[in-house]
């Protein structure tokens, strides 16, 4: 792939999308540079990866062809102030800043430039991530192949209209720490049934990936049932969680987490 790809930014999240980048052999190390305050990160992502650093992030912008801005939503505001003036309308600029609008980034950046925003979560981190995709419509159709192209060795790439983020933040973005809660729960389960944590953990994780697999091409619903034979185990199971309100719960922590999102994203429009 003929790209120069840059990173302002080389925290975590920039880093699993290095680590699948060069990897996965989709791109050399020396198509790609990060910039960061921290010498001590931008050391270890160039003897890791190989990869070129620098602390200005003026030196990204120079050198990059598409942008991933990975810093914080707080901090992206300074950084948009101080890259304003160098990018150019012909340069792709990717922010992952939850709770950013586009329309904010055009306001420092000018409406002239192609600007993407996606919402990855931490599964991109063993390349198994949900990222959900949207832009302001100034890109050509190869160069928003090319982005989800870019995107696509960490997980899967979702188009989402920007005014769903939030909810995708809720479902995707927040989600994987109530799936990890269900897991510790079963495997606690499964320890006081009387099995080693170990074996308990192997359990629970390929019976979780088994069934997702088996989710994706029929009902959650139809699954459940052919699962419930009358008066056995299953059924007491379900019985229980129902009589604890789990299903309720899980609802109430989409549907919170939803609700946070969508005031940081109030608080971030208006600073």
């Amino acid at each position: 792939m003929n790209v120069r790809v840059g990173f302002i930014g080389g925290g975590n999240m920039a880093e699993a999308f290095i680590d699948a980048l060069v990897g996965g052999e989709f791109l050399l190390p020396s198509q790609i540079i990060v910039s960061d305050v921290n010498e001590e990160r931008l050391k270890l992502l160039s003897e890791k990866y190989g990869v070129k650093t620098s602390l200005k992030n003026l030196d990204v912008v120079a050198n990059s062809d598409v942008i991933f801005l990975a810093v914080k939503p707080q901090v992206l505001s300074t950084v948009l102030r101080e890259i304003s003036e160098a990018v150019s309308p012909a340069q792709i600029v990717v922010s992952m800043a939850a709770g950013y609008p586009v329309r904010k980034i055009e306001e420092f950046l000018g409406d002239d430039k192609k600007v993407v925003r996606i919402m990855p979560n931490i599964l991109v981190k063993v390349r198994r991530g949900v990222i959900a995709y949207c832009d302001n419509f100034r890109l050509l159709d190869e160069e928003r192949k090319l982005v989800k192209e870019l995107l696509s060795p960490c997980g899967k790439v979702v188009d989402v209209e920007e005014k769903l983020f939030d909810a995708v933040t809720a479902v995707s973005g927040s989600s994987p720490a109530f799936f990890f809660i269900v897991i510790e729960a079963m495997c606690d389960g499964a320890v006081r049934a009387g099995l080693p944590r170990d074996v308990a953990k192997e359990l629970v994780l390929e019976t979780l990936i088994g069934s997702a697999e088996m989710a994706r091409s029929e009902h959650p619903e139809v699954l459940k049932d052919a699962v419930t034979s009358p008066a056995g185990t299953t059924i007491e199971g379900l019985a229980r969680l129902e009589e604890k309100g789990v299903r309720s719960a899980f609802i109430e922590a989409v549907k919170g987490a939803f609700e946070r999102s969508k005031e940081i994203t109030k608080l971030i429009e208006e600073l």
